[in-house]
């Protein structure tokens, strides 16, 4: 493979949005060519990769002859045609993440089994294969439902309180899950490169939207115990270094009322809880994926400043040209900073891009983030 500081050194990313997008503002500095395959022409990576690819990251045939003009391919998204991915990387390319690696994440159910085969500590579970399923294997209400294929954003998950809800419960293959009495939603993202160096960031603690359930609030540092801190880091590392992972995983988890340390899923990929490392820290997670995937060691990442991430989501009852109202008063703020997606149109609650807010103390960052959700809004 080519040395990335060779001119002609090519990355292929799978996905050309928001994630695919931040990527390539890093890779530019390192002056790597981004190539991006994408069915939307108008994709967020459309502007400003090298080449933009229109085509689909789910069709096989695509996925391999985009491949095969890269020296790496790596995903901004996990939903991608693995088996052309087994393909390249059976040819000599270098596929970060491992393919292998992204057709388990795609399935929650071999998730499952993953966290179950290597001792990592989850939510009590079984498999289904459809909801008629269910009253063989029915935990107490509520429990927890989810689609084993397709979810994203919040979607294919749902909560089944009682008996009427269960005329709801998705239909076809699916994991069934004990609640847990969830205390604080958390997440570390950790890198890893070929030469087995593997870091991670400070952990950060979300807050959801309920009716979205996309993360509203972002906060890092978290605020948890030191024990459990550590655990989330140990149990990060251990993930990356016994799947051999090459790239950035995400791994979110919760911390239960008594303490626990319990992993919910993770994404092999950029991740909506690490936007905030662009100002926030020493390295940012894009430049730790190029990084981690070009063969450089890994970079520091330390927290420079506490900092809140808030996303920035298409206003209910709003759909068409995007108007973003409220900004220059934001900017008037110190710390205060803005990535907007190039997403022309808007809808309700769409990522339309994210705020991060900086500031020596967390709790400042916390009234000044709490303030603009308010005031800054996504209208058409």
């Amino acid at each position: 493979m080519k040395s990335f500081y060779n001119k002609n050194y090519r990355l292929g990313i799978l996905g050309g949005g928001q994630l695919g997008r931040m990527l390539i503002q890093e890779a530019i500095n390192y002056d790597v060519r981004v190539a991006v395959l994408d069915p939307t022409p108008d994709a967020p990576c459309s502007a400003v990769s090298h080449e933009f690819v229109c085509g689909s990251f789910n069709d096989y045939q695509s996925v391999l002859d985009f491949g095969q003009r890269a020296d790496v391919i790596t995903i901004e998204i996990e939903h991608v045609n693995v088996e052309a991915l087994l393909e390249l990387e059976k040819a000599g390319k270098k596929v970060f993440p491992k393919p292998s690696f992204i057709q388990m994440v795609q399935d929650k159910g071999l998730q499952k089994k993953f966290y179950a085969d290597h001792q990592i500590p989850t939510a009590p579970f079984h498999l289904i294969n459809d909801k008629s399923e269910l009253s063989d294997h029915m935990p107490t209400f509520p429990f927890v439902l989810k689609s084993r294929t397709g979810g994203y954003d919040g979607k294919g998950v749902m909560v089944i309180r009682n008996t009427d809800d269960l005329k709801l419960a998705f239909s076809g293959p699916c994991v069934v899950e004990e609640m847990v009495n969830i205390q604080k939603e958390i997440a570390v993202i950790v890198a890893r490169n070929e030469q087995g160096e593997i870091a991670h960031f400070p952990l950060v603690e979300m807050e959801f939207n309920p009716e979205a359930n996309l993360v509203e609030f972002l906060f890092s540092p978290a605020s948890v115990p030191v024990e459990a801190e550590r655990e989330a880091y140990q149990i990060a590392h251990k993930i990356v270094s016994e799947s051999d992972f090459v790239g950035l995983l995400a791994v979110e988890m919760f911390l239960d009322h008594h303490g626990n340390v319990i992993v919910n899923e993770m994404a092999p990929r950029p991740h909506n809880s690490g936007h905030h490392t662009i100002e926030a820290c020493a390295t940012s997670q894009y430049g730790q994926l190029l990084r981690a995937i070009t063969g450089m060691p890994l970079g520091n990442t330390e927290l420079i400043r506490p900092a809140v991430m808030i996303n920035l989501l298409g206003e209910k009852g709003y759909s068409g040209m995007a108007v973003y109202e409220g900004m220059n008063d934001a900017l008037k703020i110190p710390g205060v900073f803005f990535h907007l997606y190039g997403k022309s149109e808007t809808k309700p609650f769409r990522k339309m891009g994210h705020i991060t807010v900086t500031s020596p103390n967390l709790e400042e960052a916390k009234s000044t983030a709490r303030g603009l959700l308010q005031s800054v809004r996504v209208i058409a």
